[in-house]
């Protein structure tokens, strides 16, 4: 921390730290280059959203058209951010700790992460369609059956696929901003991934449906996607790529796990769709991101303080800890008020009915808050659940915190709207 001089006795000389300006009267903890970076990252998350959210409500009619495919949307969405964030997490821990590198060989550390977040995000969109599909057979609505097996393959692993391609670009590009520029990525990878992933993920999957319900098509494209998903698995478990196969075995069950959830906040927006109007369609992608975001945030601080030694997990969250913490809920309520203002200027624009701004501030903010306070306990004593049983919280932390915010997030985004009674 930097000092400044006061006196000097005798040869002694005594120094005093140089306070760091701390917003907000010192309740955002860290200093405003964290906040400043976080604020911003955010911020961009939640304009970009708007390009999620425009795609949602404008494609409602084909969603409705494919029965089942709504309840995939909040997986498909939350996984380029579960599988992307925690690379953003592993490479700024690297960098931190001075062992990361721009090598792209395979047995690198840049190669091997490669290498995980492909195959993480091929199996986990494979495991998460036979989930939807068992999901939405269950749930089956009367004579109208839903999307078949294929379908979802097709629409989970192809538009994953397109999804991620730009997602990893960015990410890196992400990672060499951060190295150029001096950037923590800690507090910039998630709300930066979750909106690539809200930028991209809704109209790469809208462009994947061009082969859904195709017949044979269908059925051999999804054939041909899960082939090369299982061969890419199985060439890594007799790879000698060490650190890949860790990532691999610690992330993929929580991937699942993670979308198993997600697909839970499906099914509660796919319920409520009736009460969820054009303007809180375009609300909800970036609502849902946002909540994540925080989680995310939180999750990666705690996670590289770990690795470094600041952070001792225990049941009452120590100062650090919970610097952190309150850091992460100073964040919320300016960032959900600007979701709002955003989603009720685009509904102007685009000639829509809104509540108003002051109902949508309302939903956005009280919906926002309560979310939050699940933000906080589900980030810490996740990570501290992962560090108990011996696992990299770096792999863990963003799909726990976003998976289970998927779920709160739509619940809360529902009650509001129920509670302000906004149709």
């Amino acid at each position: 921390m930097p000092t400044r001089r006061l006196r000097s006795v005798g040869r002694v000389r005594l120094t005093v730290p140089r306070l760091r300006w701390r917003p907000l009267g010192g309740i955002l903890g860290p200093a405003k280059g964290d906040a400043g970076q976080s604020l911003a990252a955010l911020a961009f998350s939640a304009v970009t959203s708007v390009v999620a959210g425009l795609t949602l409500a404008s494609q409602e009619d084909q969603f409705i058209a494919l029965p089942g495919l709504l309840l995939f949307i909040p997986p498909a969405i939350g996984l380029r951010g579960n599988v992307f964030g925690p690379l953003g997490s592993r490479l700024s821990t690297n960098i931190q700790m001075g062992t990361f590198s721009w090598t792209w060989k395979l047995d690198s550390v840049l190669g091997q992460n490669l290498v995980a977040v492909l195959i993480n995000s091929l199996a986990a969109s494979l495991g998460i369609s036979v989930l939807a599909e068992v999901l939405a057979l269950f749930l089956r609505n009367g004579a109208v059956p839903p999307i078949g097996f294929s379908d979802f393959v097709v629409a989970g692993v192809l538009g994953g696929i397109l999804a991620s391609i730009v997602v990893l670009g960015f990410t890196l590009a992400l990672t060499f901003a951060a190295v150029r520029l001096d950037l923590d990525l800690d507090n910039v990878v998630a709300p930066m991934v979750t909106a690539a992933g809200d930028l991209i993920t809704l109209p790469a999957l809208v462009i994947s449906l061009v082969l859904v319900r195709r017949g044979d098509t269908t059925l051999v494209t999804a054939t041909v996607l899960t082939a090369i998903t299982l061969v890419l698995t199985l060439w890594l478990v007799r790879s000698n790529l060490k650190m890949a196969q860790r990532i691999v075995v610690e992330s993929l069950p929580v991937l699942l796990v993670a979308g198993a959830l997600s697909l839970v906040a499906g099914v509660a927006i796919e319920a409520s769709e009736s009460r969820l109007s054009w303007v809180l369609l375009v609300l909800l992608p970036g609502y849902l991101g946002t909540a994540g975001a925080l989680g995310g945030i939180l999750a990666n601080r705690l996670s590289t303080k770990v690795h470094l030694g600041i952070v001792q997990f225990s049941i009452v969250p120590s100062a650090e800890a919970r610097s952190d913490m309150a850091f992460t809920a100073a964040l919320a309520t300016p960032i959900f008020a600007l979701l709002a203002v955003i989603a009720q200027l685009t509904a102007v624009v685009a000639d829509q009915q809104t509540p108003g701004l002051l109902m949508l501030l309302a939903v956005a903010i009280t919906g926002g808050l309560a979310a939050t306070v699940f933000v906080l306990a589900i980030a810490y004593y996740g990570t501290l659940a992962t560090v108990r049983f011996g696992l990299d919280p770096d792999n863990t932390g963003i799909p726990l915190a976003t998976a289970a915010l998927d779920v709160v997030g739509a619940l809360s985004l529902v009650a509001a709207v129920v509670v302000w009674q906004v149709a």
